[in-house]
């Protein structure tokens, strides 16, 4: 990646300014982003708020460079990504972003083990099984390096994903709905061992969620509502957001 891409002028993890993001359907123009502007700190935990189809997840990928804004300004860590290529977009996703998603997306023919080696391994790390033994036993799964994700209940593969998210010691974790697919006992270990990791390593962590106890664990919350995003306190936040915003006691 070229060392002469525009920079932001603070040491924000992410910072964002007047993003729009719009797509032509068959009925006309849909704004599904609506000048958006926000600043996250490096080391920040962030929630990310919203009913289904509010723009959360589009949010999410136009912040990881997974898609292009129609308008507006991204810096990740401190790289404008509008000055940027399709290469060196992903270049910059693999040495800075690491994602934990509801679903899991773990390899389902590699053991835990070479789940967490792939990322350390495509990154040229040279000692990628060590550090993807030692993040396994840093989430409780030493005794499961040769299973197969199928040989895993839902909270240990979450947990597999959690040990590759981490291992390449990620500037920014997006994770969407991590706790999603999980009973509120795994859903709440999970969350612990979330913020553990993003205390420990620095990482900024910005977690899209429609479980407000969970987004009350973060450091800062913002609604999302229609392509619109407005920063709110945990402790002000509404029993439900919408019908498909739940409080999990």
């Amino acid at each position: 990646m070229s060392t002469n891409t525009a920079t932001a002028s603070n040491t924000n993890a992410i910072s964002v300014t007047d993003l729009n993001k719009t797509v032509v359907t068959q009925e006309g123009e849909l704004t599904i982003l609506n000048g958006i502007s926000m600043d996250v700190k490096q080391g920040d935990s962030v929630a990310i708020l919203g009913p289904s189809g509010s723009g959360k997840s589009t949010l999410l990928g136009l912040l990881a460079a997974l898609d292009t804004p129609t308008s507006g300004e991204i810096f990740l860590d401190g790289v404008a990504l509008s000055k940027l290529d399709e290469e060196q977009k992903a270049a910059l996703r693999k040495q800075k972003v690491s994602f934990i998603f509801q679903s899991f997306m773990l390899v389902d023919t590699l053991t835990a083990l070479e789940n967490v080696m792939l990322p350390a391994e495509l990154a040229g790390v040279v000692d990628a099984k060590q550090k993807a033994q030692n993040m396994l036993e840093r989430v409780g799964l030493s005794h499961r390096l040769s299973h197969l994700p199928k040989q895993l209940s839902g909270g240990e593969q979450q947990r597999v994903a959690i040990a590759r998210a981490f291992i390449c010691e990620p500037k920014v974790l997006f994770a969407d709905e991590p706790t999603g697919n999980l009973d509120k006992a795994n859903g709440d270990k999970i969350a612990d061992m979330l913020f553990e990791l993003n205390q420990e390593s620095d990482t900024t962590l910005v977690l899209v969620t429609h479980d407000l106890a969970l987004a009350k664990r973060c450091q800062r919350q913002f609604l999302m509502d229609n392509g619109v995003l407005t920063e709110a306190v945990a402790e002000g936040l509404p029993k439900t957001l919408a019908p498909h915003c739940e409080e999990v006691s």
